[in-house]
C-alpha cells in the first residue's frame, strides 16, 4: 500500500541480509544482486528496512536470475504494508475484540503512537486481519488442535437475509466450542444448495474424526432432508428459540396490537417539541434583548435561566419517549411490547414526581 511520508519523518534504519548464502540447486555461494527498500510504521517509531536481495553466483544455475530476499523481512511486516506486525496485531484487536469504530482507532494512533492514517487505509487493513483470522480458522492443524479431548460434535444451522431480495447468508456453528465453522452467501435456498453447505459441513466432521451427536435448525424443509441425506442416523432437533417464537405467535400478535394502540395514545411528540423550541427562541431574544441594556433585574434573568432548563427537560423526556416508541427490540420471553408499556409507565411516573418534589427538596427521578 503507498504511503506519501513526510519530508522530515525520522526513521529508524535497518539493514537485513539473507541468512542463508549456499544455493540449495548448485551448492554455490550466492552474491548481493541487488536491495530493497522499505518504509513502515511501528510502535517503536517509522522504520527504514534495507533488504539485501541474493542471487545464485553461478550463470549456469537455474536460481541465477532469481532474487531471495532476507527470512526475517516478514517477521517484520508483511509484503507492501505501510504497518509492522504490533500496529497490525493491535489495530486488529481493538477493532473486533473491543469493537472500537474506525474513526476511533485512527484518531488514537494519530494521538497516542503518532501514526496517521486515513479512513480507507484503516479499512483496508481490517479487510486484511479478516482475511488472515478467517484463514486460521480453516487451518485444518489448528482446527483439529480446537476440538483435543471433544467426545462429540453438536452442529446448527441458520440462515439471515439482510434485506428481502438480497442472498442469505448460511452459518454453520458447533455448539459445544462455540465456533463458526464456516458461512456460505446463496441466492437459492432450495435442497440442492442447502445439500452443498451441509457436504461441506461433512468433510470437516469427518476431517475431525468426531461423532456428530445432533443438529439444530429451526427445521426448514431443505434443512430437515438435507440433514437426513447428509447426515444419516443422526438427531436433528428444533431450535428452542424458533420453538418459542412459533409457540408464542398468537401472544406475539397480541402484543403488536397492544404496541399500536400504545402508539395511538402517545402522540403529538413533535408538536410539544415545536412549541418548546418557539419558547426556547423567544427566551434567547429575551436574553438578548436584556444582555444589551445596561441594569437587568434578578427576576428576569431567573425566568429567562428557568425556561431554558424546563424547555431542556421537556426535549428529553420527548427524546426518551420517541425511542421507547421506536424500540422493537425482545423475543417470546420478554415481547416489545410489555417493554414498551413498562418503559411508558417509568415515564408517567418520572413526570409525576417532579412536579409534586417540594420545593428545595430533592428533585424527582427522571
Amino acid at each position: 500500500m503507498s504511503y506519501k511520508w513526510p519530508a522530515n519523518t525520522v526513521f529508524r534504519e535497518i539493514t537485513l541480509e539473507v541468512e542463508e548464502r549456499t544455493c540449495p540447486k548448485c551448492q554455490q555461494p550466492r552474491v548481493v544482486g541487488s536491495r530493497r527498500d522499505r518504509r513502515f510504521f511501528t510502535f517503536d517509531g517509522p522504520v527504514h528496512l534495507t533488504c539485501q536481495l541474493c542471487r545464485c553466483s553461478n550463470p549456469t544455475c537455474s536460481e541465477h536470475q532469481t532474487l531471495v530476499g532476507p527470512e526475517a523481512e516478514m517477521k517484520m511486516a508483511m509484503p507492501y504494508c505501510v504497518l509492522g506486525w504490533d500496529v497490525f496485531c493491535w489495530l486488529g484487536h481493538r477493532r473486533f475484540a473491543r469493537h472500537w469504530s474506525v474513526p476511533q482507532i485512527r484518531q488514537e494512533l494519530k494521538d497516542r503512537f503518532a501514526i496517521p492514517l486515513s479512513d480507507d487505509a484503516i479499512e483496508e487493513y481490517v479487510r486484511r486481519y479478516q482475511t488472515m483470522v478467517a484463514a486460521r480458522q480453516q487451518d485444518p492443524e489448528e482446527f483439529k488442535k480446537a476440538y483435543q479431548g471433544v467426545q462429540g460434535l453438536a452442529l446448527s444451522i441458520d440462515g439471515l437475509q439482510p434485506e428481502k431480495g438480497h442472498e442469505t447468508l448460511y452459518v454453520v456453528r458447533e455448539i459445544g466450542q462455540n465456533r463458526v465453522w464456516f458461512a456460505v452467501s446463496l441466492l437459492s435456498s432450495n435442497a440442492a444448495a442447502v445439500e452443498r453447505v451441509l457436504v461441506r459441513a461433512r468433510e470437516m466432521v469427518e476431517l475431525l474424526g468426531l461423532p456428530v451427536v445432533c443438529w439444530v435448525s429451526d427445521k426448514q424443509n431443505a434443512f430437515v432432508n438435507g440433514i437426513a441425506k447428509v447426515f444419516k442416523g443422526v438427531p436433528h432437533r428444533y431450535c428452542d428459540n424458533h420453538c418459542l417464537r412459533d409457540l408464542a405467535k398468537p401472544m406475539l400478535e397480541a402484543d403488536s396490537n397492544a404496541k399500536v394502540q400504545m402508539r395511538k395514545k402517545v402522540r403529538g411528540l413533535r408538536t410539544i417539541e415545536q412549541a418548546v423550541e418557539a419558547e426556547q427562541a423567544t427566551a434567547a431574544a429575551t436574553a438578548a434583548e436584556a444582555a444589551g441594556v445596561a441594569v437587568t433585574t434578578a427576576a428576569e434573568s431567573a425566568a429567562v435561566a428557568a425556561t431554558a432548563t424546563s424547555a431542556s427537560v421537556v426535549l428529553d423526556y420527548c427524546s426518551a419517549v420517541r425511542g421507547i416508541l421506536n424500540d422493537n427490540k425482545g423475543g417470546p420471553q420478554h415481547p416489545p411490547g410489555e417493554r414498551m408499556a413498562e418503559a411508558l409507565i417509568e415515564v408517567r411516573e418520572a413526570i409525576r414526581q417532579n412536579p409534586e418534589a417540594k420545593k428545595g427538596g430533592p428533585q424527582g427521578r427522571i
